[in-house]
């Protein structure tokens, strides 16, 4: 009865929302704001994902979920609370020993943390990891075995791939090193609900991972991690350190610097994973690493959010002969 401004589709064909008009079975699909053609496939995850008839299709194999400790204290919880904690002590990283004190658990990773510049933040120096009762230290870019009395026997395996050592155990827990300051670990999701330590509780909701030793739903992240160390003689954190308003000659290089993380390099990956608190640590680690060193950390840090980029399937290669050269490796 009145006219309406526009287009529409003839009756039987459907708008494909970039100007065109297809059939049913052509519609396409959406996903982190990008269009994919019907048939197109995509992975989320470990499962892989078809476009059907404008619906995404997906595989169902359940994925091992992924904890990452990097640079200066920077945290991204199996469910990917990402917080900052700057302790110098033996903190737990993640366990399955929770809740009562008598349970059994198969396997514990303890993080050393010391400081790494004269600003008071703190780096990981080495690793722990229990398997039963085999222990395994990774420092000085090498790893020791040592056997213990009690525990069950637990089957592991390592590799080197590139820089990175991998160390992977058959009750379902993997580990990877870059031999420095980043560590990935990585859980079947059999351990769902049933782990703790500072990098949460793997139950698929980030609201609850400043989880306590003793249980307690903590709000503040420095509570949260005082509670997970393993020595009552290491003093409590009382305060966030801000290394960039302790050294302000360093932060307009640092930012310069991160700004990397920013650019056109990783466009491609904005739209899929938040840039802003992967640029925040750069800035801060660079900063604070004023004891030398300074590039390793700047690298650490783009290489963190690279990494990230490379899990939502936006490769990205940023490592130039002046920019970080170095192997890059795939944790997914």
């Amino acid at each position: 009865t009145e006219c309406i401004s526009g287009c529409v589709c003839p009756e039987g064909l459907f708008d494909d929302g970039r100007g065109g008009c297809v059939e049913e079975k052509d519609c396409p699909c959406t996903h982190n704001n990008q269009w994919y053609s019907s048939g197109d496939t995509i992975t989320v995850d470990c499962n892989t994902c078809t476009c059907q008839k404008g619906v995404w299709s997906c595989t169902d194999h359940v994925c091992y979920g992924t904890c990452m400790i990097y640079g200066s204290g920077h945290y991204i919880t199996f469910d990917g609370k990402f917080y900052d904690f700057d302790g110098n002590c033996e903190y737990v990283a993640i366990q399955d020993f929770c809740g009562d004190r008598n349970s059994s658990g198969s396997f514990s990773i303890i993080t050393e943390n010391v400081p790494c510049g004269t600003t008071g933040v703190t780096c990981s120096k080495a690793i722990k990891m229990f398997l039963g009762k085999t222990e395994l230290k990774l420092e000085n870019k090498e790893y020791k075995e040592i056997q213990r009395d009690v525990g069950d026997d637990v089957v592991y395996w390592n590799r080197t791939v590139g820089l990175y050592l991998v160390i992977e155990a058959s009750n379902g827990v993997m580990l990877i090193w870059d031999k420095k300051t980043t560590v990935f670990i990585k859980l079947s999701p059999d351990y769902k609900g049933k782990v703790c330590g500072l990098c949460g509780n793997f139950d698929d909701k980030s609201n609850n991972d400043f989880t306590t030793r003793s249980g307690l739903q903590e709000t503040n992240a420095l509570k949260f991690g005082n509670s997970w160390k393993q020595s009552p003689m290491c003093p409590d954190v009382t305060q966030e350190i801000k290394p960039c308003d302790m050294k302000p000659h360093r932060k307009s290089w640092a930012e310069k610097e991160c700004s990397i993380i920013q650019s056109e390099v990783f466009k491609i990956c904005h739209s899929k994973v938040d840039p802003i608190p992967f640029y925040e640590a750069c800035v801060h680690d660079a900063c604070s690493c004023d004891s030398g060193g300074d590039c390793e950390c700047f690298c650490s840090a783009v290489a963190a959010y690279a990494q990230e980029c490379t899990k939502a399937e936006a490769c990205v290669f940023w490592r130039t002969p002046d920019i970080c050269r170095e192997y890059q490796f795939n944790t997914n």
